[in-house]
């Protein structure tokens, strides 16, 4: 790094070196050529550049410039070719700022003021989708590069919104200031969110500082996002000023002759209501620290109440007169906190859903705990694209007979019915299943998709509209399905949620337009992985009922009489299933939970 004091020919100040915003770790697809931004700003108004780090100078050590990563100095834009192996890569480049000069102007020796290193890291992957199925942001995230201006105690907040039409989103990465702080991730369908806040403490910190995010799904990643904190100066309080902190308001007493030209009457407090009053030699303010706007936000262990008083003018008004922002703080230990306001306890996933429980069970179309519903179903297209909705038939239908050593004969379910259950039994909770593998082994070694962000993956699978929120039920055409043996095993991730008004819904995965409110104004369990038992595709008829149970294992088998062509079943008492053994209740749990940095 190079950035000694250096005295700008231009103003006789010193220099203020480039910041560059550093994103969370970079990742690409090979064959799918992707540009990278770099956010950078200069406080002195220089024009940054970028370019690579040189090892003859120093500035790194094993630093290969890869061939296949382009560099746009004038713009600090990386640009990744595509031809590259997979791997991870790591890039060094150097950024500096130079005093502006005319496009006409023929200076050429504009040497940098200074030179700060940054380094990054690029993932490349196998490319799973189209290089343009990234996600990518909307509804109220931030713009990029833009610019949020933070006053002393100010809380700093905003939402960070994803769209992701192929792949849920598993993570928003973000990368900030120490003392940022992530909360109320939500991953539902092609939608994800997260709010970003921080509090600006006694710090020594730069300036500027930059917050940067991406989201990440489980092999795409969305353009790297950055915004930027500016930490304004604030000037000595005069002399003569006095604030008290007490034990239900704060006192301010401010010197008038010290205000200079300000106009005494454009002077308000967060709340218009609560009244500024001043005399020929002071200002004095008395405010709640309840009321009058006053904000309470958390400092490490400091509980801060903070106000602002401010030169508040008519839109229509413009002046050359100056204004007054002074913001007003009152810090009090966390150990002389009592009552609510120091920490408010949010009800648990137990105390809102109960203690939850998952589950599966297959059962042929017109059987099972719905049959009122499978029976003679109301059918809801899932498939993106929309494909057409056939009316399915009564009674399933059997092929491919074979007989087997016993005389019994075998055929191969077409149509089966998937039911993924709850025991939630608050009203107002919905039962949420985001995405369902199917594989032919045990291990999942190799799966193919059912549902994707709570749609079908093919026109295969349909939706059973039913009348119970706790449960789902999906209507199997197995012939389409990449199972072609005679058992597979089924994944799926399911949660909970419960829109906070009687009016709302909780958001649909699968809708076609999309309501960012439904996500935000939603509770949502955390996030569980079930997986069902071996499930057999098989039919046998014997003359006979031949029922194999096992509640150790889970097992179940499905026989029919042949004399009364009545599919009988006998499963365990709890799950009442009729394909194979189905059930295991929250095998795996993703726990997505939020972490303080």
């Amino acid at each position: 790094m190079e950035a000694g004091p250096k005295v700008r020919e231009n103003s006789g100040r010193l220099n203020q070196p480039a910041f560059v915003a550093l994103p969370p770790p970079l990742r690409a697809r090979v064959n799918c050529p992707h540009h990278f931004y770099l956010s950078v700003k200069d406080l002195d108004g220089d024009k940054v550049r970028c370019r690579f780090a040189r090892p003859d100078r120093g500035e790194c050590l094993s630093c290969t410039q890869h061939s296949f990563i382009e560099l746009d100095e004038e713009k600090c834009m990386l640009t990744f070719t595509g031809e590259a192996p997979a791997g991870q890569y790591f890039i060094y480049l150097m950024a500096e700022d130079l005093i502006p000069v005319p496009k006409t102007s023929r200076l050429t020796d504009n040497a940098p003021l200074s030179s700060v290193p940054v380094h990054l890291s690029l993932t490349v992957e196998e490319p799973a989708s189209r290089c343009s199925d990234e996600p990518v942001a909307t509804g109220e995230t931030p713009e990029e590069d833009a610019t949020l201006f933070v006053l002393p105690y100010q809380e700093v907040k905003f939402n960070v919104n994803f769209m992701s039409q192929l792949e849920s989103v598993l993570e928003l990465a973000v990368v900030g200031p120490p003392e940022l702080y992530r909360t109320g991730f939500k991953s539902v369908g092609p939608l994800s969110m997260m709010t970003v806040a921080w509090v600006r403490s006694e710090n020594k910190l730069a300036r500027l500082l930059p917050i940067c995010f991406a989201a990440n799904t489980k092999s795409l990643q969305s353009e790297p996002r950055c915004v930027w904190l500016y930490q304004r100066e604030m000037r000595t309080l005069p002399a003569g000023t006095e604030l008290r902190c007490e034990g239900t308001e704060m006192n301010l007493v401010l010197p008038v002759a010290s205000l200079g030209n300000i106009n005494l009457d454009e002077l308000q407090l967060n709340s218009p209501t609560c009244p500024v009053t001043y005399n020929n030699t002071h200002l004095r303010a008395r405010i709640p620290l309840t009321g009058c706007g006053t904000k309470t936000v958390h400092s490490g262990s400091e509980l801060v109440y903070t106000n602002t008083l401010q030169s508040v003018r008519p839109y229509t008004v413009v002046s050359r007169q100056p204004s007054l922002i002074l913001p007003l703080a009152c810090r009090i230990p966390g150990a002389q906190v009592k009552g609510p306001q120091y920490k408010i306890g949010m009800p648990t996933e137990e105390e809102t859903f109960g203690q939850v429980t998952f589950w599966m069970e297959f059962h042929l179309p017109g059987q099972g705990p719905l049959a009122k519903f499978t029976r003679i179903p109301r059918l809801r297209s899932i498939y993106v694209p929309p494909g057409r909705v056939r009316r399915e038939a009564e009674s399933p239908s059997w092929r491919n007979i074979t007989s087997n050593s016993s005389g019994a004969f075998e055929s191969r379910v077409d149509q089966l019915d998937l039911h993924v259950m709850s025991n939630c039994s608050v009203d107002r909770a919905e039962l949420m299943v985001s995405n369902c593998i199917e594989s032919e082994t045990e291990d999942f070694a190799e799966t193919s998709p059912i549902l994707e962000q709570g749609c079908a993956a093919s026109n295969s699978t349909l939706e059973i509209v039913t009348t119970h929120t706790n449960s789902k039920v999906y209507r199997l055409h197995l012939d389409n399905l990449e199972a072609k043996g005679s058992t597979m095993y089924i994944q799926c991730t399911v949660n909970l949620c419960i829109a906070t008004m009687p009016s709302q819904e909780c958001p649909d995965p699968c809708a076609r337009s999309i309501n960012y409110r439904a996500l935000i104004n939603s509770v949502f369990t955390k996030t569980y992985t079930i997986r069902s038992g071996p499930v057999s595709l098989l039919v046998t008829t014997t003359s006979t009922a031949i029922v194999s149970t096992n509640t150790t294992t889970t097992t179940s088998t499905i026989t029919t009489t042949a004399a009364q062509k009545k599919t009988t079943s006998h499963a365990p008492e709890r799950a009442s299933t009729v394909v194979a053994g189905v059930i295991l209740t929250t095998v795996c749990i993703f726990l997505r939970n939020i972490f303080l940095h």
